[in-house]
């Protein structure tokens, strides 16, 4: 009893540790990401975007136009940019302070998420002893991961860190409601953020069936429980699709980009996710070689992918079965392949087939499970030990990493180096800087990509 009574006095001053610790990493590691330019998709979706350029009126700003890229059908993620506007302009730092804070912000929700999931009475004082450093370990290896640069560096890419907060937080919000005499105030959050994340990015589809899936697992022990205790709570997660539904429905297919009919067929993309899964999963074990653009080929015959399926059928058969015999195994499973399955199933993003930035979220269920399996095998000091070496150096490749986002020369560059049959990245790397962070190339660059990219059209790709 004296035990348990220390451990409480003590789990404040360690939550609090920890979340100094999260903090000084995070900002560690971006510390040299600050003067990155504007690359890619930053020129028109903050650029070249006239509807930042002013908060009000406000409708303009919550409905950008067709040509912004990461901001269509997104009004939360081009508000924030007209915030950053107001604030300082094109001034590129300022946006990539407000992605590091936005960054930060996701973390520490996550650490409170995972420290209140392993103190539920559902795992029967298990990890009591264990909780902080599992929540510490898994928080600061994510936080700190490479495969997260693309997320956190790339501005435009601020939809996976608005979506992944109102994501956490909505999960957050249904843990603090169970046994609250406030549940109606932790169900408006839930419900609030949910609404805030379908504006932000369509992912969040997915998030009112993940609450569901995490009662069942951790806190109702059914379905049918979860639906009776909290109906009013699915019930309004529910009503939140309709505003997806609406901003998917005014911008159709995204200016070609996102849909069915667009060039890439429904199987060729299929297939093409078979080997973009499976390359995820490798980068989160040891991200080496990562690429800021994959180009948009695409995978035609099964035979070239056949063992990256079949790892597939083996990772969602396992998920199957541990959703129904163990249930809050299955659920790290269900994070992992549900977040990713609007953007990695079926329904072609013609322009961009493999994209890192789409493990910003679905990371959190690997390192999770890693950091579960190190402190089931060692005692707590140990366990960190090994912790802060692995952090160490995942924080060491990020700061490597975000040198190549220095310019657009050196991010093109290494591109290049890694996909050279892709004609994107030589036609970026030939464009003049016009003042926008893109770098002069040679004439014979531009040949090169202009001809790889006719290739592609062949079909010879």
């Amino acid at each position: 009893m004296a035990d348990r009574q220390a451990l409480v006095r003590e789990s404040p001053l360690a939550a609090r540790f920890c979340l100094l610790v999260i903090i000084g990493a995070a900002v560690a590691a971006y510390h040299n990401s600050f003067s990155g330019p504007f690359v890619f998709d930053d020129i028109p979706g903050i650029v070249d975007n006239p509807s930042i350029r002013h908060l009000w009126p406000i409708m303009p700003v919550m409905a950008p136009p067709l040509t912004s890229a990461g901001a269509v059908g997104r009004p939360i993620v081009n508000l924030s940019l007209a915030f950053n506007y107001a604030l300082g302009g094109t001034n590129v730092a300022g946006y990539h302070v407000a992605n590091l804070l936005l960054h930060v912000a996701v973390a520490l929700v996550l650490f409170n998420l995972v420290l209140r999931t392993l103190r539920l009475p559902s795992l029967s004082g298990r990890f009591e002893g264990k909780a902080w450093p599992i929540a510490l370990a898994t928080t600061l290896l994510w936080t700190v991961h490479p495969l997260l640069t693309e997320s956190v560096t790339s501005v435009i890419q601020r939809g996976e860190l608005l979506v992944g907060l109102f994501y956490l937080v909505t999960l957050y919000a249904v843990i603090r409601s169970f046994n609250s005499t406030r549940k109606a105030f932790w169900y408006g959050w839930a419900i609030a953020a949910c609404l805030l994340g379908m504006a932000s990015k369509e992912v969040m589809a997915t998030a009112p069936v993940m609450v569901l899936l995490y009662d069942r697992a951790f806190l109702s022990g059914s379905f049918k429980k979860s639906l009776m205790q909290r109906w009013p709570l699915y019930l309004g997660l529910s009503a939140t699709w309709i505003l997806l539904g609406l901003l998917i429905s005014s911008h159709g297919d995204r200016a070609g980009t996102v849909g069915f009919g667009l060039g890439v067929e429904w199987w060729a993309y299929a297939l093409t996710q078979c080997q973009a899964i499976v390359r995820y999963l490798s980068l989160a074990v040891w991200p080496q070689g990562l690429i800021f653009d994959y180009g948009a080929d695409v995978v035609r015959d099964f035979a070239t992918i056949w063992p990256q399926a079949c790892l597939l059928v083996v990772l969602l058969g396992a998920t199957a079965y541990a959703t129904l015999r163990q249930p809050k195994l299955g659920f790290a499973g269900c994070w992992f392949c549900g977040i990713l399955a609007p953007s990695s199933s079926v329904v072609p993003l013609a322009t961009q087939t493999v994209a890192e930035h789409r493990m910003y979220l679905p990371l959190i269920a690997v390192v999770a499970i890693a950091a579960v399996g190190l402190f089931a095998k060692t005692n707590k000091n140990a366990g960190l030990a090994g912790v802060g070496l692995v952090a160490a150096l995942l924080g060491w490749s990020t700061i490597q990493r975000n040198d190549v986002y220095r310019s657009a020369a050196s991010l093109w560059g290494d591109t290049i180096s890694k996909r050279p049959g892709n004609a994107r990245a030589y036609n970026e790397t030939g464009k003049c800087t016009g003042g926008r962070g893109k770098d002069v190339g040679s004439a014979g660059e531009l040949r090169q990509g202009s001809a790889t990219e006719a290739r592609l059209r062949d079909g010879l790709l």
